[in-house]
């Protein structure tokens, strides 16, 4: 009630009420919203790890191990079946290594059916990671309605997604990273993709030799994809708010970011738009920063913190 009356004296600025359908879109159970927050947490600190060995010269390489289940709809027919961190690793007799291969096995499945899968019951620690989970085991899960005019897959043989949206989930390719150098990024209790951009520049940084930021202190946000891509992300206003009272000077923000950001900060503090990481990197290195150099050679044992 607190924070309500707050957010009606300071609107929009500090504080911003939203319905909880507004996160949601009104499919996704609450009770899924933590499970889901520290899964894209995971996902976020993987590919900002991959992002920054990569941008440093490291070689990274990705094995696919199956379909993550991200949403489960709480009137699904697969609900109290399937849970939000399942990984789908065999479905109708073939094994499954990501989303395409799922849809690809189950195509055809009649509503009113049950299908078989295995799945594995992974569970994503508060700190971003993979906790221990349980053997793979065999569920069988009704096969709902099929929509009218379920779109394109985008996979090989172009299989609908109407199977997804009969089962009431949705997926996510699951990949395993093999890393050349062991990273820790501490992110307890914090779920969400938003600090994408800045857990990357943060492993650069640590990685690095000297400080890439050139003694500015500058803040970042941003989701990031293994490509290095930067995405958008929300309540950047109060970000901006949160950046200026850390004694943040300089705000890397996602490009379409940039009006909410400079709506929000006072003249002390420089908002840029960045839609890759290699622009995040250069607006650092225009701002008196170094760009980091390449590594060549082994990596040497040990691990960094970020």
């Amino acid at each position: 009630m607190w924070q309500w009356v707050w957010a009606q004296i300071h609107p929009g600025r500090e504080e911003r009420i939203v319905s909880l359908s507004t996160l949601t879109g009104g499919d996704v159970p609450a009770s899924q919203l933590v499970t889901q927050a520290y899964l894209q947490m995971f996902d976020s600190q993987n590919a900002a790890k991959v992002a920054a060995m990569r941008a440093l010269g490291l070689r990274v390489v990705g094995s696919s191990i199956g379909a993550t289940v991200m949403v489960v709809a709480a009137d699904a027919p697969s609900a109290g079946v399937l849970s939000v961190d399942d990984r789908i690793v065999w479905a109708r007799g073939k094994p499954v290594r990501n989303e395409c291969q799922l849809l690809q096995a189950l195509d055809g499945a009649a509503p009113g059916s049950r299908v078989a899968l295995k799945i594995e019951r992974v569970k994503v620690s508060s700190s971003g990671v993979f906790g221990a989970y349980a053997p793979p085991a065999t569920v069988e899960v009704p096969i709902g309605l099929v929509p009218p005019k379920a779109p394109s897959s985008g996979c090989p043989g172009n299989p609908t997604t109407a199977v997804s949206f009969a089962l009431g989930i949705e997926l996510e390719d699951a990949t395993q990273w093999h890393f050349p150098v062991h990273v820790l990024v501490n992110t307890a209790n914090i779920g969400g993709p938003s600090a994408g951009l800045a857990m990357t520049l943060g492993i650069i940084d640590a990685l690095s030799t000297t400080s890439i930021t050139g003694g500015l202190k500058i803040a970042a946000t941003g989701t990031i994809d293994p490509s290095g891509h930067v995405g958008d992300v929300g309540g950047v206003p109060q970000k901006t708010i949160a950046v200026e009272n850390a004694g943040a000077t300089v705000f890397l923000v996602p490009k379409v970011e940039l009006g909410p950001a400079q709506g929000a900060a006072s003249p002390g503090l420089t908002v840029i738009p960045v839609s890759t990481l290699q622009q995040a990197l250069a607006a650092i290195e225009r701002l008196g920063g170094r760009v980091p150099e390449r590594i060549s050679g082994p990596v040497r044992s040990g691990s960094a913190r970020a």
